[in-house]
């Protein structure tokens, strides 16, 4: 979210020969006029104890042990062709000036008799980090797993996740901006 500072001067008197000008400022949000972030994707999360099969995705195996189902519903759009979905697996950190990494694998997994695609995380571990001196304070960041997964949008099918308890997901959606051009040309 953006924050647009707007200020309007106010004229304070401290006597009659003197006159101080003061800014009052109001913190609003910036106008979103982007049409991508008005696509409103429905998510659902549900681990062993909660889990209860949805229509869209009965097929899919419940969520065992420790694991966490994250499903997202993609409503449809005109020319689905044109959009991607990027997802982001990871953990929120308290982190210090250092760069630090998870270390996982994203599974693509296949959903027997169906051929459906579905993903799975089994485990997430603290990866290799920067040993630099920092004297900032720790600040809380998502630390991304390995790369994005970039999936083409498709609504007829929702996608599906199964990460550990301790990891989140987090997603965008992409639009070609431009036609393709040719090389050399």
């Amino acid at each position: 979210m953006h924050t647009t500072i707007r200020c309007k001067p106010l004229l304070m008197a401290t006597s009659l020969l003197l006159a101080s000008v003061s800014l009052a400022c109001q913190a609003t949000s910036k106008p979103n006029n982007d049409p991508l972030n008005a696509i409103s994707i429905q998510s659902s999360v549900m681990n062993a104890e909660n889990y209860q099969a949805q229509a869209d995705t009965k097929m899919y195996p419940a969520p065992q042990g420790n694991m966490v189902q994250h499903i997202l519903t993609l409503p449809k759009l005109n020319n689905e062709s044109e959009y991607l979905i990027e997802i982001q697996v990871g953990q929120n950190k308290l982190v210090d000036c250092n760069k630090v990494k998870l270390m996982g694998e994203i599974e693509t997994m296949s959903l027997d008799g169906w051929g459906y695609r579905y993903y799975q995380v089994d485990s997430i571990m603290q990866g290799p980090s920067t040993r630099m001196m920092c004297t900032d304070a720790k600040t809380a960041q998502f630390v991304v797993l390995n790369d994005s997964l970039t999936l083409a949008y498709d609504s007829r099918l929702p996608k599906v996740f199964y990460l550990p308890k301790d990891a989140q997901l987090r997603y965008r959606i992409w639009q070609i901006a431009s036609d393709f051009e040719y090389s050399g040309q």
